[in-house]
């Protein structure tokens, strides 16, 4: 009977989709590859239940698995993070009947009392905390961060597994809730199919480089990115192009730009899809990562995998996920980075792209999503 039984696993795919940043990325990914991985070689098989937030992002992330025969979608209409969440989700995961229920991030709702795994990506929330690190006004912020701190904790508790993607991630997590060490696998993150193209293709490095930095992701402050601007002054031969989907820290941005007086060397570019912005980082100097905290850091890994150096502040996490293919800098300096650069000037690129390349090829979201399939097996 057991091998015959049909599973019911519940992913929240809410935060799926290219929208949603890196978070949104990974789970796409995952989501996508899993549903391949949907009837195991012992012949136990699994219907996945997603919970989209509209049927237009279903399609979007599943894309030719819109219609896969062990799927079932569920819209919810409930955005991650507000009260909602927490008093409607539980209904809707309890209606589907699950299993397992696995959240790729740590918004569980306090109220669900099912099987639970979960992906803790980081916790900035614990380690980059006070009002320089949000919009909000205080009493917002400071009920925000509890309620925050209230529905990890208890996510953390509940979970019968925990991925996370570095191995410096689980040290931070530990660091704040020992008890879970049993329950850690780490799972690093891997690279998108464009990238895993590009990664394969053979680059002329004659061609032209252009006097320009590019940053991909958020402009939160955590993300350091006074450093470089800061630094642009020292660096007048060269622009800076910002990729970033999302608006949010936006004016303070603008705001250090024309402080430090280098609006000439910014440029905006808002959201880029992938083909374009593998062509934008092979025509740059380098990607620029000056975080002072990340859980990962996969920009680094897609610029390599595209063929371009990476600039990165020297902190134990990209450490560990560059090794010795990235320029390191120290975070807290600006004239640490205008040497990294000038490092990078006098180095021999395709030496430098070489490693990048070596380094790249280490991440799979392929194996990745194998590693998620055979632990969240185990559970069921």
């Amino acid at each position: 009977m057991a091998d015959k039984q049909t599973f019911r696993i519940g992913i929240d795919a809410r935060l799926a989709g290219q929208e949603h940043a890196g978070i949104g990325r990974y789970s796409e990914n995952l989501i996508r590859r899993l549903v391949r991985f949907s009837l195991d070689k012992k012949g136990k098989k699994v219907t996945f239940v997603l919970f989209f937030f509209s049927p237009q992002q279903a399609r979007d992330v599943l894309g030719d698995f819109f219609d896969h025969s062990q799927l079932e979608i569920v819209i919810t209409k409930i955005k991650h993070y507000g009260l909602r969440e927490q008093l409607l989700l539980p209904k809707f995961y309890k209606k589907a009947k699950l299993d397992l229920l696995y959240v790729p991030h740590w918004n569980v709702p306090l109220a669900y009392r099912g099987k639970l795994a979960i992906t803790i990506h980081d916790l900035l929330w614990y380690e980059q905390k006070g009002l320089h690190a949000t919009t909000l006004k205080p009493w917002q912020y400071y009920f925000k961060y509890l309620a925050h701190h209230k529905v990890s904790q208890q996510a953390v508790k509940k979970a019968l597994l925990i991925f996370v993607p570095t191995q410096s991630v689980k040290e931070t997590v530990l660091k704040y809730y020992p008890f879970a060490e049993d329950k850690i696998i780490v799972s690093k993150e891997g690279i998108a199919n464009s990238y895993e193209r590009a990664l394969q293709q053979k680059i002329e490095l004659k061609t032209r480089i252009k006097k320009q930095l590019i940053y991909t992701g958020s402009l939160y402050p955590h993300k350091n990115l006074k450093l470089v601007i800061q630094s642009l002054k020292k660096l007048p031969k060269y622009k800076l192009l910002i990729a970033c989907a999302r608006n949010i820290f936006q004016d303070q941005v603008q705001t250090l730009i024309a402080n430090y007086k280098v609006k000439k060397q910014v440029i905006f570019l808002g959201f880029v899809p992938d083909e374009k912005l593998i062509n934008l980082y092979r025509e740059s100097s380098a990607l620029v990562q000056p975080s002072v905290s990340e859980g990962f850091g996969l920009t680094g890994i897609e610029a390599m995998a595209s063929h371009t150096p990476v600039l990165a502040s020297d902190i134990k996490v990209f450490r560990e996920i560059y090794q010795d293919a990235a320029i390191f800098f120290d975070p807290q300096k600006p004239q640490s980075f205008v040497e990294a650069v000038e490092k990078l000037e006098a180095s021999n690129r395709k030496k430098i792209i070489e490693q990048g390349l070596k380094v790249a090829k280490q991440y799979s979201f392929d194996q990745m999503a194998q590693d998620v399939w055979q632990a969240l097996l185990k559970q069921l």
